[in-house]
């Protein structure tokens, strides 16, 4: 199939918007990063609470190279490089005796390499290039309180081999990323409580190579993204016990390749290319011994694209290809008295979704192939002794694809 050539056309886009003609006749901040890191980087956090009052707060970050730019109302034009070898981690320990407070939060962050650009009222345009490599890039995180309490929880344990973040505001970019990863990336999660009120939420969140965009106010972008992950395994799992607790949700998300592009604007153009040759596993499970509602949900993706444009039109061209050692979601719930419980397991070879807004007369111009070679498995598991309701569901796609054009929520 024939495929249109894509240019990255600066000029175009700062055309678009008004703001621009202040900027357009200087030219552009140039900015030049290189990052090698050989070495091993790790991060930890212990926190051993016999009780307290108000509050307990834990955080643990840890990445190979790390690099932001930001312009404001100055065109910036960005060349960077990244290569991590070494290994990296992230660790955080929580352990309760009695209590850890009305609130608890915990982050755990591992990262191979990071970008994160942004840009008000001008042009950015860059070339930036990732690659990280065998070794592994592993977040954990464990929270032991089988006597302990606290109000509420939030922990998040995140883990990426290669991550970047562009933000538009009242601007336009024209990017192109380069993504791959090599090593083994992982983030565990774990919690034990014994008594919590309120909402007690475990998220464990992975992906090998993540690309994530946020346009508003009248901004432009095009970008062109290839991303490729040859590691031998991609996972995420999160583990909860509650003896008692009100609202308990376990989360884990697990993502070979994975770009997010919203903008609300003129112009939202992205051309992606994505390879996952990597095992992909997302686990979750959780048990409760007394609950009010609990859910365990797990998500498996090899390739997966979100692209949407509020206010103008969305240009997506996606090629995906997914194969190696399979996809797999696999969640689980055990509870004796409660009311109510959901699971859910979700798995993925390929997805892509596109979508723009009717009320603000947009449009789409989609061209997608998609391809997997791998088993793709979803398992979802149900076991309640006493209950209100009891629902499960376990969902397998090898391709996947969505479009739509409609308003916006809440019209």
């Amino acid at each position: 199939m024939a495929r249109r050539a894509k240019i990255l056309l600066v000029g175009t886009l700062a055309a678009i918007l008004p703001c621009q003609a202040a900027t357009s006749q200087t030219p552009p901040s140039a900015v030049l990063n290189n990052q090698i890191q050989l070495g091993d980087v790790f991060s930890q956090q212990t926190l051993n609470v016999v009780e307290v009052s108000d509050f307990t707060t834990g955080s643990s970050t840890a990445s190979g190279n790390a690099y932001k730019a930001a312009s404001d109302r100055y065109d910036m034009d960005v060349r960077s490089y990244q290569e991590t070898q070494g290994q990296v981690s992230a660790d955080t320990r929580l352990d309760v005796a009695v209590s850890s407070g009305q609130t608890t939060s915990l982050a755990t962050k591992a990262t191979g390499n990071f970008v994160q650009a942004s840009a008000y009222g001008a042009t950015m345009t860059g070339v930036y290039t990732q690659a990280t490599g065998a070794d592994a890039v592993t977040a954990h995180s464990h929270t032991e309180a089988p006597d302990g309490r606290t109000g509420e929880i939030a922990s998040q344990t995140q883990a990426a081999g290669n991550a970047q973040a562009f933000g538009l505001e009242y601007a336009s970019a024209g990017v192109r990323t380069s993504q791959t990863n090599a090593a083994t990336v992982t983030s565990d999660g774990g919690g034990v409580y014994g008594y919590v009120p309120g909402t007690a939420s475990f998220t464990a969140t992975t992906a090998a190579n993540d690309v994530a965009l946020s346009g508003a106010n009248g901004s432009a972008a095009r970008m062109i993204v290839d991303q490729n992950n040859v590691a031998p395994l991609t996972q995420a799992a999160q583990f909860t016990a509650f003896a008692n607790v009100q609202d308990a949700v376990t989360t884990a998300t697990a993502a070979g390749n994975n770009v997010n592009a919203v903008n609300e604007g003129h112009l939202l153009d992205v051309t992606a290319r994505q390879s996952n040759e990597a095992y992909v596993r997302a686990q979750t499970a959780s048990a409760a011994y007394q609950y009010g509602s609990a859910s365990a949900s797990a998500y498996g993706v090899g390739n997966a694209i979100v692209a949407g444009d509020i206010g103008g039109e969305l240009i997506l061209d996606t090629v995906q290809f997914n194969d190696g050692g399979g996809i797999e979601a696999v969640a689980r719930f055990d509870g004796t008295e409660g009311y109510d419980a959901r699971v859910s397991a979700t798995a993925y070879g390929n997805s892509v979704m596109g979508y723009a807004c009717s009320d603000c007369q947009g449009r789409l111009d989609v061209n997608n192939d998609q391809a997997n070679h791998a088993d793709v498995g979803a398992q979802s598991v149900v076991n309640v002794t006493s209950g209100r309701s009891a629902r499960g569901v376990a969902n397998a796609v090898g391709n996947s694809a969505t479009y739509y054009v409609s308003r916006p929520s809440g019209q």
